[in-house]
Parts: structure tokens; sequence; C-alpha cells
């Protein structure tokens, strides 16, 4: 095992509260959570999921190469020979611990990153520029929850220059403990738009609930807030409310810090121009789409922010590529001509999904528009409208074709023209025949909707059925 020393076996036992079963494990260089992606020497926390129990899989995480595994007393004796324990009262509570434990360890500038909208490619984008000035650490994915964010503190290093921290929400009260636990030096909200609305009775709840951020942020620090929107007031006296001493914004609004001027759509992503504290900057952001453009600023006000070189950022911007999922683009094979899969599967709500249509309005294509969509969650009463609503987004954007999987997706798919209708199913298989059928040479193909509508097999069987070209992974035009 060469992977550097992360925590040492006695060094755990007591911000973990725990007990050992006297068995001595060799030092941990990772902690993990899931067996299916466990290294040799990490540290396994047996955490009790909403569909399974990470007791069940101790013992194959020692025979994965777990250096121990941290188990709670109801579970003690059953597991007591398979390998060096930390024992604890609860294992979620002992990761929550541990994280406070790094947090408290480390000098490094952190940033927490939240929003309705765009928020994980944000958290991307600042690690990433981040990454090239000094030892940087993020969340990965949308690790970004009540254990996504204890483990990617206890993944962080003592000597991490920057972190990068996710937090997400469902429910007022769930950023509160999470940012406690972060204690950020630079907060961001992304923007505020009509997402959970089935546990928010309006949109001023949700910014009220997404400024539970502010709290957390260490003296001196700093909230970064999107200008342009109508909430914006609100967050504002929500981050001075709790005493966050400086406030930096953006947006194409006169008199943001972080001023949008222009972005076009070319073949490495985005060019922006954008005054940027007083002076003027022309880059590029390696991901298409104004959305991108508006949340690069929000990076750059960070970098600022953390102490980094504001300039190299910018240069840096052109090597982010959106991820699996949010906005990955992919070429693919036609006998006759390829065509373009943009897959935004991930997850959507109103906002997200105009953004990606506006996108799709930006780019040339020779082919056909078509837009695959699933279902918007979490909308609560308003879902229905919600998704009829998105029929003059489909109409501004010149699709062509909409082939829509899901009730709530029936509502759109009814409120369109005859001519625009491809097909409708209840489940994303359904769609699938159709729309195989249906794509010709120079299309571009947009897959989304919420991870729970299953989008993503959508995804995976275009890339199966069309094999991908041997080159980036990036908007042509």
């Amino acid at each position: 095992m060469n992977n550097p020393t992360l925590w040492s076996y006695l060094g755990l036992v007591s911000p973990l509260y725990a007990r050992t079963n006297g068995l001595a494990a060799a030092p941990i260089s990772g902690i993990s959570i899931d067996t299916r992606t466990l290294e040799p020497g990490d540290l396994f926390f047996a955490i009790k999921g909403d569909h399974s129990d990470g007791h069940e899989h101790v013992a194959a995480a020692f025979e994965k190469g777990a250096s121990a595994a941290v188990v709670d007393e109801a579970h003690a004796n059953e597991l007591f020979q398979t390998g060096p324990l930390y024992i604890v009262h609860d294992t979620l509570s002992a990761m929550q611990s541990l994280g406070l434990t790094a947090r408290a360890r480390t000098n490094a500038a952190i940033a927490a990153v939240t929003g309705s909208v765009g928020k994980t490619s944000t958290k991307d984008a600042l690690a990433l520029v981040l990454s090239a000035q000094g030892r940087t650490h993020a969340s990965l994915a949308s690790y970004n929850n009540h254990w996504g964010v204890p483990l990617t503190l206890c993944r962080m290093p003592k000597d991490t220059r920057f972190g990068v921290f996710e937090i997400g929400m469902n429910h007022a009260g769930e950023i509160t403990p999470l940012v406690e636990m972060v204690r950020p030096h630079v907060a961001i909200v992304t923007t505020i738009a009509p997402v959970h609305l089935e546990f928010f009775d309006s949109i001023d709840a949700i910014a009220d609930a997404k400024a539970e951020i502010f709290s957390g942020v260490e003296v001196g620090g700093t909230a970064i807030l999107n200008l342009d929107i109508k909430q914006y007031p609100r967050l504002r006296k929500a981050a001075e409310d709790a005493g966050v001493g400086r406030i930096l914004t953006f947006g194409s609004r006169k008199g943001a810090e972080a001023r949008f001027e222009d972005a076009v759509t070319i073949a490495e992503g985005t060019r922006v121009q954008a005054r940027i504290l007083g002076r003027r900057y022309t880059y590029t952001v390696g991901a298409p789409g104004r959305h991108m453009a508006m949340n690069s600023l929000a990076v750059l006000l960070a970098v600022e922010s953390l102490g980094g070189n504001l300039d190299q950022a910018a240069a840096d911007l052109a090597r982010f590529t959106p991820p699996k999922g949010r906005g990955e683009r992919s070429f693919l094979r036609m006998p006759t001509g390829d065509f373009t899969l943009v897959d935004e599967s991930y997850n959507a709500n109103p906002a997200s999904m105009r953004a990606a249509l506006g996108l799709m309005r930006e780019t040339q294509v020779g082919g056909k528009r078509i837009a695959v969509l699933g279902d918007m969650l979490e909308l609560g009463a308003q879902g229905p409208d919600l998704h009829a609503d998105l029929a003059e987004a489909i109409a501004a954007a010149d699709v062509d074709l909409v082939f829509a999987a899901g009730p709530l997706m029936k509502h759109l798919y009814d409120a369109l023209p005859p001519r625009t209708r491809g097909a409708w199913a209840p489940t994303s298989a359904g769609i699938e025949e159709a729309l195989v059928a249906a794509i010709g040479p120079y299309d571009i193909v947009m897959v989304k909707g919420s991870n729970g509508s299953r989008m993503g097999p959508v995804v995976d069987q275009l890339k199966l059925l069309f094999a991908s070209r041997d080159f980036d992974n990036r908007a042509e035009g």
C-alpha cells in the first residue's frame, strides 16, 4: 500500500468515541462506506442506509483489504473476529465526529456551495482551478447530504490547502448542521429556483433554507450571491444577519463585482467576457452554455476570496468539462453521419430544464433537435403545471421532436403541437425503440430528467447502439 496515511490506528479512538476489539489495524489511507468502491487500506464505516445495512458487508470489506471497520455495539459480538474494529454507539454519528476532527486539524481555506441549480458543476469547476494552485480536496459527485458531507470531511488530508464542499437539502433545517461541520470561509449560493416544492410552500421558503449556509461561515468570511435573481435581497439580508462581513455578487446587472458581459458558444465550450473586481477578463469555460458562464463568475470570486490567483484560475477554466449526467457530450456514429448526445440525465427541475433547452437552441446542428425528457420530481401539487409550462421553452428552443417519459411529462406531451410529439411512455424504457428509429445524422439529442425518472439507461442504451467517436467530449458549435 503506497497511499499516505490519513489516520493512525490509535489516533482514531478518541474522535470516534470508540473501543476496539484489540486487533491492531494498519494505518488508514482512505475512508469508505461502500465495498464496491473500497480500496486496500480504507477504513470502512458500516452505515445503515434506507435499503441496506453496512454491517452486512463488513466481512467483504476486509476481504477487499480494509484496514479496519467501524461498527455499532449491536453488531459487535457477531463481527468481533472479522478484523480490527472500532466499536461505537452509532456509526453515522462516529463518522460525523471524525469529520469534525478532520476540519479542526486543517488550515485549509474552505468553500461551500449550495443552490437550486448548478451547485455540482460550480463545485467541480472551483475544485479544478484550485487544484492547480495547491492541494485541493473536494466532494465527489453530489456527496452533499447528511452522510456525504461528513464522509468528505473524513477523507480530507491534514495538509490540504483548499477544500470545496457541496451542501444540499430537501427540507428546511438540513443545511445548518452540515455547514456547522464544514465551517467555510466562502459560501456560494448559485441561484434559487422552484425545486423541492413538494416540501416548501414558496420559492422564498427555498431561499430561506439555502440561506442556512451563512450560519456556518467563519468570522471574516465571504458570501457570494447571484445579483440577478429575485431572492437576492432576501439572501443578502440573511447573510448580513448571520454576521457575514463580506458579500460579493455575480450576474449581468450593474453593480455586480463579477459582471457578465457576453458569452458565445464555441468548439471548446463557452467564450466569456466579464468584468471581475474592476478588471475585464476574456476566458473560456470548457463546457457550453450561458448558465456555465454565469457560474464561472462565482467560481472566480471564490478563488480570489480564498487567496488564490484569479488570472490563473480564469485560464484554467478552459480545462473544465461537464461530468456524466450533467451535460457530458458524446459524438455517436451513424452510417451516414454522426449525431451529438447530450447527457443531462442526472437531475432536472424547471430552471435547469430551461437552461438545457436554451443551450440546444444555441447549438448549430445540421439535423434535428431532439429532446428526451423524464419527469421532474419533488415539485408537489404544482408538478403538472410546471411540466406543461415547458412547452413554451420547447418552442423557443426550436426543438423538432420531444420524447417524453413518465406520468408528469404526459402533461408536457399533451401541450405540444402534434408535429413535435415523438413518443410518450410511462417509463423511460418505453420510448427507447421510437427514439432510436427517429435519430438521424447530424441531430442533437438531449436526455434530461430527475434521477428517479431513470433517464440514464436511455443514455447508456444509445451509447451501446452507436459507437462513440474517439475524440474529446465537447460541443462542436
